[in-house]
């Protein structure tokens, strides 16, 4: 019964070194295709992250001054839900915005938990909708005008993008304080403050 235990005990301590060794050829678990090839650098995790979610016809309403929105579909391309946490622009400050009944009238406040892209579904951000409030434009957006933005996504990847300005008076939307929206008083004279 020694002679046994004495044998597995030799066993397991050659196979410890063998699968470590196994282990350090093949890494954890990729494939050749997922490997970079000579001269392409690694993938960080944010690139990787980055991945997961395309914005598809970014626009941006025009200004003269003050609050504007940013709008786009929000494609996700995973087989998990992506939740976009917050947003910046060295345009302006940023927030997440939706709209909701609220006292009979439609209005806009910040959209509490983030806006959340189902696995494999679009989210759109548009007018009357959820959206990017620009709180505090720096300088008049103009029609033609670039704006860049960064997507925050939970788990700490991002997601670039830019947007074209264009005018656009839809159903008469504001987006600064105070002003009617399509004859619907804003949030901002309560959620904003």
């Amino acid at each position: 019964m020694m002679q046994t235990v004495a044998f597995a005990r030799r066993t397991r301590l050659v196979a410890v070194p063998a699968l470590c060794a196994a282990l350090a050829l093949t890494g954890c678990g990729g494939t050749e295709a997922a490997s970079p090839t000579a001269g392409e650098p690694a993938a960080s995790a944010s690139a990787v992250t980055a991945t997961a979610l395309t914005v598809r016809d970014p626009w941006v309403k025009a200004a003269d001054s003050g609050m504007t929105a940013a709008f786009a579909t929000l494609v996700n391309n995973t087989g998990a839900d992506v939740t976009i946490e917050s947003a910046t622009s060295p345009a302006s400050p940023l927030e997440l915005h939706t709209m909701v009944m609220k006292d009979g009238a439609m209005v806009m406040q910040p959209k509490e938990g983030g806006f959340v892209i189902k696995a494999g579904g679009t989210h759109e951000l548009s007018p009357g909708g959820d959206h990017l409030m620009l709180m505090q434009p720096t300088a008049a957006i103009k029609a033609g005008d670039e704006v860049t933005f960064t997507l925050n996504l939970a788990g700490g990847g991002t997601v670039d993008f830019t947007a074209v300005a264009k005018p656009f008076v839809g159903a008469q939307e504001s987006y600064d304080p105070g002003m009617e929206m399509g004859g619907m008083p804003s949030a901002s004279s309560g959620a904003h403050s």
